[in-house]
Parts: structure tokens; sequence; C-alpha cells
């Protein structure tokens, strides 16, 4: 039976956040079904689900966390290889509002159970309730039989940080400082929380993400570590494109940071679309309150950074876009070990995230 812990912190334990790059056991998705935010009824972004799912299972185990209304449909349309749960939940964001599984090197594996609040609460959030999303973690962590870290007076997602599983966290200032997150708690009290429950030493602060209305500038859209001592960072040449700012800020930063262990990063660049991706469709997207409305023309936050690594692969977005082979070759580049697979993915960045986004991996014990 999982139990949680309220009287310790997974650093005081000898627990810590295991790279994504490291052996894993599994990855868990949510099946999409919210008509407030899909588009024609969830039906393209479960196409593009499916895909996903049967892009990792090539590698991995995958399991879908699904309602009882979609049960049935979720099974039929999913390959067989894919274990199909039920589990009640407020939308499809696993990465966000599912638990931030930890190791100890020795065979035990634990999770920090962060608080959600639809990022950014009643301040900023995208809908209301949460609740149901918020239960998530502890629902995977009791079906894998794992002991969690509840962190009741902190809000973070998986998708605002990313570490190497040596020592060191990548964040964004734009994301963890929000007002919605966690207000009455300064940068340093940040840092020490991050510390504490990611088993961490150094903390590495980017300023922007590329998503300030969506996720607050999610650090899984921007720049990642692919290796010790090695990051991918977005960037374009094209000073016209949404981004280019934003990129060229951030891998300035980058190669002038050193990790935990004292390292100068080095900095592989990744492509960004050569033109925005701008949703359309929005008028099938149903206005209910408490959401936020989408607009047909509105960018898209369509990176190809929101990658997934898994067990001897990765699984990259695909926009229908000129830098669609680009992107792969400069992943698979960066990942010579490891097998590239690209898959469309339009839909899901028409619900605001991508592959990363989605997905949540069980590291290896």
């Amino acid at each position: 039976m999982a139990k949680r812990i309220t009287d310790s912190t997974p650093i005081r334990d000898g627990y810590f956040m295991p790279a994504e790059f490291a052996p894993q056991d599994g990855v868990f998705m949510i099946w999409p079904e919210r008509p407030d935010n899909w588009r024609d009824g969830a039906k393209p972004a479960q196409a593009a689900f499916c895909a996903v799912a049967a892009a990792i299972a090539q590698f991995e185990p995958v399991t879908m966390l699904v309602s009882n209304a979609q049960f049935e449909n979720a099974r039929a349309r999913l390959p067989e290889a894919v274990r199909v749960v039920e589990c009640t939940t407020d939308d499809a964001w696993v990465r966000d509002c599912g638990p931030t599984f930890l190791i100890d090197g020795r065979g035990g594996r634990r999770a920090a159970d962060w608080r959600f609040n639809a990022w950014g609460g009643l301040y900023d959030g995208l809908y209301f309730p949460w609740a149901n999303d918020d239960r998530v973690a502890q629902k995977i962590c009791e079906l894998t039989n794992t002991d969690s870290y509840r962190t009741d007076g902190f809000v973070l997602e998986g998708g605002s940080i990313h570490v190497d599983g040596e020592g060191t966290v990548l964040t964004t200032e734009m994301c963890l400082l929000s007002p919605g997150r966690n207000p009455d708690l300064d940068k340093h009290a940040i840092e020490k929380m991050l510390c504490a429950y990611l088993g961490c030493e150094k903390v590495l602060w980017l300023k922007d993400g590329i998503d300030p209305d969506e996720t607050n500038g999610h650090i899984d859209d921007v720049a990642c570590f692919i290796r010790p001592g090695e990051v991918a960072c977005i960037w374009t040449d094209d000073k016209n494109h949404p981004f280019y700012e934003q990129a060229r800020a951030a891998y300035d930063a980058l190669s002038r940071m050193t990790d935990a262990k004292g390292r100068a990063l080095k900095v592989h660049k990744l492509c960004l679309t050569k033109k925005p991706c701008l949703l359309h469709g929005a008028e099938t997207i149903d206005r209910v309150a408490g959401s936020i409305p989408r607009e047909s023309g509105e960018v898209a936050i369509a990176s190809y950074m929101n990658f997934l690594i898994v067990n001897g692969g990765v699984i990259v977005p695909q926009y229908d876009d000129e830098n669609d082979a680009l992107a792969l070759s400069q992943v698979q580049a960066m990942f010579p070990e490891r097998r590239v697979v690209g898959v469309a993915t339009r839909e899901i960045a028409y619900g605001g995230g991508n592959i990363h986004c989605i997905t949540q991996q069980l590291p290896r014990a």
C-alpha cells in the first residue's frame, strides 16, 4: 500500500529525480476529452494521443488514464499493448498534474506529489475547478505502489522543471515566480523547495518561456538536459519569429551557465518551426464558464523541444512545417544512440502543449 510521507523530504531520505535520459519502466498519459479545450469534441486530439502512445509503446510500456465515459472508446482506438485504466481527471496534462518520480540509486522509488492549481489558480489559471487533476498524482502513486511526499503548501508542474540527475535543475522565472503559483515564497525559498524535493543542489534560472498565456513559460518548450553537462535549446535566425527573442536570450544564458558539478554547459541548438503554428477550428471548441476561450488565428505553442526521451528512443513533435525534417535530424544528432520517431501533433499544440506535456515517465528503480 502506498503511503504519504509527511515528516521528511526526499533529499533527507536520499531520493532524487533522475534525468529523463535515465532508464525507464514506462510512461503515463491521460486521454483527452474536454470539449472546451480540444476542438471537434477532442476527436482529432484523441487520434494524436493514440499516435504518441503507439510511438512510445515501441520502446516501453504505456498506461493511459481514461474517464468512465471514454473508456470503451479509448480501449478500441489504442494499440492493444497500451494499458487502459479508468481514472477521473479534469484534462489530459499528466506531466503537470502527475507525480514526479524519484529514486535513491539503491532500488528504491518514491514520488513528489506537487499541489496542482491549473497553471495559476484563481489568479490566471486555465480552468476551474481542478480538484480531480490535483488527485491524479496520488492515484498514479497508488497504481504503482509508490510512497509519496505531498507538498500541500507548494504549487509546481512537471513541465516547469528539467533535471540532469546529477544535482542540477533547470527552470524559468516566468513560471516559478508567477503570482498564481507560490506568491508568499521568494526566489530563494522556491530554490530550497526544489532542491529538497528533487534532490538537487543547484537551480539554473532562465528568465522567460515562450507561452506566458498558457503555462506561464514552462521550461520544456525551451530547453532540456540531453546528457550530463549538455542541454538542447530552441533557436531561430528569423527575427520575425514570435519566439526569436526568448530563444536568443535562453541560448545566451545557458551558454554562460555551469551545472552542479561545475561543468560549463554545452548548448545544442534545436530549430523552431519555420512558420508560426496558428490555431484553426476554434469555433468548434465549447465556451464554458471557468475556462479560457480560444480563438482561431492565435499562435499555438509549437516547439520541437517538447519531445520525450524514452528507452532507446526520442519521440519528437511534427507540425506539418518546413522545418520538421530538420528538427528530426538535429535531435538525432543529439541522441546518436537512440532512434528518433516523429509524430504529427498539431492537434496537441492546439490544446496548449505537446508530447512532453502529455506524458510522465516512470523511472527504473
